[in-house]
């Protein structure tokens, strides 16, 4: 997940923690929508 993180702050000018903020809510709206898919979701982002 590091990777995203620091793709998050080059390619859109975050920081850290609104990097890790912006993953969260992805995770969240995606697990939202599509529970089906909450495993997978969990496997590439890591579980909470």
């Amino acid at each position: 997940m590091q990777e995203l993180i620091d793709k998050l702050k080059a390619e859109a000018g975050l920081t850290d923690e609104q990097a890790q903020k912006a993953i969260a809510a992805m995770k969240s709206f995606v697990v939202e929508k599509f529970p089906m898919l909450e495993g997978a979701v969990n496997n590439v982002f890591g579980g909470e």
